[in-house]
């Protein structure tokens, strides 16, 4: 059996905060006595940028601006040389979270040209005679809770004329649609809910559906670049629905791929959401709603 290096952490969510301790073990596995040059755990927080293919060459000096930033980093000595004995061994680490310098420390957020990830690294060096071994392991930040949310609801009304940036709006049916938001400040760990209500509409309606985007801005000052893309479409309606009946709005912020609002001098986080109306015709119109998302 070849020798298995891992890490284990005590919290099954992997998920901690700011000041807490980050608890485990390095887990060494052989099936014979293991000689090594040494064992080291690293933590690092990263926020990784990048450009999307259209901003390339747009911003010469922006080029600067998208390298990662180094939220936290900490080396711990695990274990001096040695040799460990047969079997499974297990060594206990704790190593405080805190960000280095007079930084933050930001949630994990998994995107498209921005990500804040947060790792520990396990790695043992071995002889000439044999490989170095390694392990990676991705834990969670979530911020601390903050003060309770205010909540307002926010009433909207959809016609052909309130449609923005809409191309041949001379082909769009006559229809409303009058609607509520319960909250547009939304807390990650609720669904952003509401309701809407097709009062008229002089065409067949094919589907209405929630779309969650993710608006990502990189840059500096000589520059910014924008991009927004699509994190997850529900489908709330099928068919042409009756009118003058309540139809619910529900939807659940996936983990990772959504964090609170975050705005710094080299980066932004921001979300949005659109309502999508389909008509049979295949024609589509959009409302789009700025949302601002928050821990609570």
């Amino acid at each position: 059996m070849a020798t298995i290096l891992d890490v284990k952490l005590k919290k099954a969510a992997k998920v901690y905060k700011e000041g807490e301790v980050v608890a485990g073990t390095v887990l060494v596995e052989s099936k014979g006595d293991c000689s090594h040059q040494g064992i080291t755990l690293t933590a690092d927080g990263v926020v990784s940028l990048q450009l999307s293919s259209k901003s390339v060459g747009v911003f010469e000096a922006f080029y600067n601006s998208v390298k990662p930033i180094q939220l936290m980093s900490q080396l711990l000595e695990i274990a001096k040389p040695g040799k460990l004995p047969s079997g499974r061994t297990e060594i206990p680490f704790e190593i405080p979270l805190r960000a280095k310098g007079n930084k933050k420390l930001y949630e994990t957020y998994h995107g498209v040209y921005i990500s804040i990830q947060y790792t520990l690294k396990a790695d043992m060096k071995r002889g000439m005679l044999s490989k170095d071994l390694h392990k990676e392991l991705e834990f969670l930040v979530a911020y601390k809770d903050g003060e309770k949310l205010k909540v307002e609801p926010f009433d909207f009304s959809i016609t052909p004329e309130s449609l923005q940036n809409i191309a041949g709006r001379t082909q769009v049916p006559k229809f409303r649609i009058e609607g509520r938001i319960d909250t547009l400040l939304c807390n990650i760990v609720n669904p952003f809910t509401g309701e809407l209500t097709v009062q008229t509409c002089a065409s067949a309606i094919k589907s209405i559906e929630l779309q969650l985007l993710r608006v990502e801005t990189c840059g500096c000052a000589e520059g910014y670049a924008k991009d927004a893309t699509e994190i997850q479409n529900i489908q709330i309606a099928d068919g042409d629905v009756a009118h003058n009946i309540a139809i619910p709005m529900h939807m659940v912020f996936p983990r990772l791929f959504t964090a609170p609002t975050l705005s710094t001098n080299n980066f932004k986080i921001e979300f949005e959401v659109n309502l999508v109306i389909a008509f049979q015709d295949d024609l589509v119109v959009t409302e789009n709603f700025p949302i601002k998302v928050t821990r609570v």
